[in-house]
C-alpha cells in the first residue's frame, strides 16, 4: 500500500558538477529534493520506488548509468544495485544521485514509463508498484512544461503556465483522481514530459487520501519544477 510520495524534477544541473558549483536556484531545489526524501523516510516504508520516464514502461528496472553525458564522468545507481551495468534512463540517474548523498538505506527499486504510455496503463502500474509491500512509498521523477523562458513565444509561454498551474492545483489537491485527469494535449503542446510517471503515481494513490505539502515550485531555467510529499491520512 502506497503510504507516502514525493514528486522531484530530474534536470541534470541537479548533479554536483554538473551546473555551476554554486547557483542559489539550483540550490533551493536540491534542498527541496532532500526534504522530500527526509519526509519519505519518516514514513517508515518498507520498499521506496522510484518511478521516471524512460524508453520503455517496465514494472523492474535494474544496473546503472552514466552521467558522461553531462559533463561528469560517474556512474550511478540505485541503492543496492550494481552501477557497471547499463539500464537506467536520466530520470532515474538523478535520483540514483539524490538518493545516495542522501545518503538512504532502505530497500529501493526502479520502475520506468515511456513517454507515449497510455493513462490506464500508467495508472494500473501504479496499482501494481504500490502493492509489492504493505509500506510502500513512491518517488516519482517529473518536470513540468518546457516552454516558461523568456525566449518563448508569448502565446508558447502563455500556455505553459496555464499547464503548470493546474499540474501545481493537482499536486497541492493530494487527490489522485486530480493527477489522473490532467490534460494531455495541454501537456504535449507545452512540452511537459512528466505526465506518465505522475499517472503512475495517480494509480498507486488511487484507494486513498493524502496531505499535501508544496515545497518547491518554480521555473527558474525555462522549465516547471515541482517538489511536493504525499502523505496518506485515509
Amino acid at each position: 500500500m502506497l503510504v507516502s510520495a514525493a514528486v522531484c524534477p530530474h534536470p541534470p544541473l541537479l548533479v554536483a558538477g554538473v551546473g555551476p558549483a554554486r547557483d542559489d536556484d539550483i540550490d533551493l531545489l536540491r534542498g527541496a529534493c532532500w526534504t522530500a526524501l527526509d519526509a519519505l523516510r519518516d514514513g517508515s516504508p518498507e520498499l521506496l520506488v522510484v518511478v521516471g520516464v524512460g524508453p520503455d514502461t517496465a514494472d523492474e528496472v535494474t544496473g546503472g548509468g552514466s552521467l558522461a553525458d553531462y559533463g561528469v564522468d560517474r556512474r550511478v545507481a540505485l541503492p543496492g544495485a550494481h552501477a557497471g551495468d547499463d539500464g537506467l534512463p536520466l530520470s532515474l540517474c538523478v535520483a540514483a544521485w539524490l538518493l545516495e548523498r542522501d545518503g538512504w538505506s532502505g530497500s529501493v527499486t526502479g520502475a520506468s514509463v515511456a513517454p507515449s504510455a497510455a493513462a490506464d496503463d500508467c495508472a494500473r502500474l501504479g496499482e501494481r508498484l504500490a502493492w509489492r509491500r504493505e509500506r510502500v512509498a513512491m518517488l516519482v521523477m517529473a518536470d513540468g512544461s518546457a516552454q516558461r523562458s523568456d525566449e518563448q513565444a508569448d502565446a508558447d509561454r502563455a500556455l505553459a503556465r496555464r499547464h503548470d498551474a493546474d499540474l501545481v492545483r493537482a499536486l497541492e489537491s493530494g487527490d489522485p483522481r486530480a493527477i489522473l485527469a490532467l490534460d494531455d494535449a495541454a501537456a504535449a503542446a507545452s512540452r511537459a514530459g512528466g505526465i506518465p510517471p505522475l499517472r503512475v503515481l495517480g494509480g498507486a494513490a488511487e484507494d486513498g487520501l493524502f496531505d499535501a505539502e508544496m515545497l518547491y515550485d518554480a521555473a527558474p531555467f525555462g522549465v516547471g519544477y515541482s517538489v511536493v510529499v504525499w502523505e496518506r491520512h485515509g
